[in-house]
């Protein structure tokens, strides 16, 4: 297996043409011979994991074979370790999923369901994580040189931890590594050089850590050569916060002095040594943002700016106007692709655009599989009796190396942490290949669907349907903030519910006629099987609910009272969890409903006609 590259460059001598080599080398050398790596890396992973009960509970024996473990171990999803995980989560430290100690527990972001999944790691995955994160740079140099001689201005936040009842600490990935020594520690390389200080990212209150990291990244504005957060959302959010206290934010500046809100005394400390009085940089702070328009702010106030680091894929996408309207256009990029469970590649085409983005998987994170997805579009295949879990297994699953172009396939993993054939949820479609390695779009969350019949309606689906949909409001003014969807079964028959919070910048008020048409355009977008049930009543009319503005502001603050990360938040596309569909429906500012039924092809109606015969 090739050797990872050093992750820890020593100050002195750090030379930025070699580590870039030497992380490029690594890349064309581990997606050169993907198969044998992977079958190492399994082999691996067992033979380390080989007297865990996990393995010999479902009797792989020792095996390490590839043949022997396909065979042997099931397809599994969280609720299939849920007993596995407790045990461990409750204090039981025998050898249940993993050889190694379970340092602390992952959690995914919870913001639909309002629970949130935990997920075992152990202290070695840290350096895998670094090691993703270090091919980033050298990456992104190869299209836009000179990125070592300034710095990164990113909102990076944490989320105070909690302990599961036998000690271990359970926390949001993010938050793991950024209190890890290798983010604390870092040794000196270039492209690690962010203009927030440690103190302000790890900042358990979001206001404090966000002002700070503002006024920070204002004071080095000149410095400052690419932006970003995690998610588009993110970001978004980090420029609405500059909107609102931007005022603030001046006065510090033009004094040299903290706002008193901020009363984390390391935090303070480290602002402090960064923040000098500047009336000028004050003056031309204030200026630009007491301008009536937003265009363009980020490369007025930060103009070295050469791209934002953001990701926009899936139902990130959304945000790409917002994001082209405050950065006048500047590339977006979308450098890494990584989940709770396991870390898993890279954007080796980081200027491309969002829509082409693909991630090539690094082989030596963990040992991939891949279940394809078959999409019922035609009504026979959508009532069709699905293949049993071990069919599936058995004739279905298919290796990183033989995954065909243009397929989608539900990603599957296995970790080194103790994750076997575990579903992560994420569905891809095999774009092209780097050497012999696959390169995947990223299509979308598999498990985030409407549905109130024989429907079933995915977050890519219902995506399309809002952007054709919202074209109706332009001539008023008016655009989407934000929204989310919810299956309203309390009537008969159930319903589509849309949350929709505008902005509306117009004079000309919208007529009820235009949201109306707005709901039978998304219905119109819909796939046939939603389309038939609304032609048979099985589904009643979709329904549009107004919201007040700064609502999905208040669900994020919601979101993150029950635990979410800031960090990993992002707008929930289908919300179930009672007390969210409740805040949304207190804020309801006005309600339509589409006005008949979308158009229905005659031929799927024969076919529901001889289905109903049939059976």
């Amino acid at each position: 297996m090739p050797e990872a590259p050093d992750q820890n460059p020593m100050m002195s001598g750090f030379n930025v043409a070699e580590n870039n080599k030497k992380k490029l080398d690594f890349i064309e050398d581990v997606t050169s011979n993907p198969d044998q790596i992977q079958q190492q890396v399994l082999s691996e992973i067992l033979s380390r994991n080989a007297n865990v009960e996990y393995l010999m509970r479902h009797g792989l024996n020792g095996h390490t074979d590839r043949h022997t473990f396909k065979k042997t171990l099931p397809v599994i999803s969280y609720e299939d370790i849920l007993p596995d995980i407790t045990r461990i989560a409750n204090g039981d430290t025998s050898p249940i999923l993993c050889s190694h100690h379970i340092s602390e527990f992952l959690t995914s972001s919870g913001t639909s369901a309002g629970e949130r999944k935990m997920m075992p790691t152990i202290e070695e995955e840290l350096g895998r994580r670094s090691l993703l994160y270090s091919l980033l740079m050298p990456v992104m140099s190869q299209f836009v040189p000179g990125l070592d001689k300034g710095k990164g201005m990113y909102f990076l936040f944490i989320k105070c931890e909690s302990k599961t009842p036998g000690g271990l600490p359970a926390r949001p990935v993010l938050t793991s590594y950024y209190k890890s020594s290798h983010f604390m520690d870092r040794p000196y390389d270039p492209y690690t050089n962010y203009t927030s200080p440690n103190e302000a990212i790890l900042c358990p209150d979001s206001y404090q850590s966000m002002y700070s990291q503002m006024l920070c990244g204002l004071c080095q504005h000149t410095e400052v050569l690419r932006v970003g957060a995690v998610f588009a959302s993110g970001f978004i959010r980090a420029i609405r916060f500059l909107e609102k206290h931007w005022a603030l934010l001046c006065h510090d500046l033009r004094t040299g002095t903290l706002n008193s809100l901020i009363t984390d005394q390391g935090v303070r400390d480290a602002v402090l040594r960064i923040l000098k009085p500047d009336q000028k940089l004050a003056e031309f702070v204030e200026s630009e943002c007491s301008k009536g328009s937003w265009q363009g702010i980020i490369t007025r106030l930060w103009p070295n700016t050469k791209y934002v680091d953001v990701i926009v894929t899936g139902t990130m996408s959304q945000y790409i106007p917002t994001l082209d309207y405050y950065s006048n256009g500047l590339p977006l990029v979308c450098t890494m692709y990584a989940s709770s469970e396991c870390y898993f590649g890279v954007n080796l085409n980081p200027l491309c655009k969002p829509s082409d983005v693909s991630y090539t998987l690094i082989p030596t994170m963990a040992y991939f599989e891949f279940l394809p997805v078959h999409r019922n579009d035609s009504l026979s295949n959508s009532i069709s009796v699905p293949l049993s879990h071990n069919e599936r297994e058995q004739h279905e699953l298919v290796d990183l190396a033989h995954v065909k172009h243009g397929q989608e396939y539900e990603l599957v993993v296995t970790t080194y942490a103790g994750l076997y054939r575990y579903r992560v949820g994420d569905v891809l479609r095999v774009a092209g290949f780097k050497n012999k390695a696959p390169q995947f779009n990223f299509i979308c969350r598999k498990n985030v669907v409407l549905s109130i019949d024989s429907d079933k309606t995915d977050e890519v689906e219902l995506q399309a349907a809002v952007l054709s949909a919202v074209g109706h409001l332009e001539p008023f003014g008016a655009s989407l903030t934000e929204y989310t969807s919810y299956a309203d079964t309390n009537s008969i028959p159930g319903h589509y519910v849309l949350y929709w919070e505008l902005s509306h910048n117009g004079s000309i008020p919208i007529p009820p006629s235009v949201f109306e048409d707005c709901c039978l355009t998304v219905e119109e977008s819909l796939n046939a099987v939603y389309r038939q049930n609304r032609a048979y009543e099985a589904i009643g009319p979709l329904e549009i609910r107004i919201v007040e503005g700064g609502t999905f502001d208040k669900l994020m603050d919601y979101a993150i009272s029950l635990g979410a990360s800031i960090n990993q938040y992002k707008t929930p596309r289908c919300v179930k969890f009672a007390p969210i569909v409740e805040l949304l429906n207190s804020r309801l500012a006005s309600s339509f409903f589409s006005p008949k039924c979308p158009k229905f092809a005659a031929v799927a109606a024969a076919a529901h006609n001889q289905w109903s015969t049939d059976n």
